[in-house]
């Protein structure tokens, strides 16, 4: 009971230790510039159009193989 009741106590301590470390952790930080963020925002999107295009590609060939297998061994 002593160690739970001693827990409690020590939160509030523990918890601003915790706030106090991530504020000098986040002035560390090397965040990118804008123009980092917006070429790599537009390498994204165009790579996400790519992979859209090669899956829809990949699944109409595969659609048509088949329903030309499945017709093949209907006959």
């Amino acid at each position: 009971m002593n160690t739970s009741l001693e827990s409690v106590k020590t939160w509030p301590n523990t918890a601003k230790n915790y706030f106090t470390e991530l504020k000098l952790e986040m002035r560390r930080v090397t965040w990118p510039s804008r123009k980092q963020v917006e070429s790599t925002t537009i390498v994204v999107i165009i790579t996400v159009f790519a992979f859209a295009g090669y899956f829809a590609l990949v699944d109409q060939v595969l659609a048509a193989s088949i329903t030309k297998l499945t017709q093949t061994l209907a006959r």
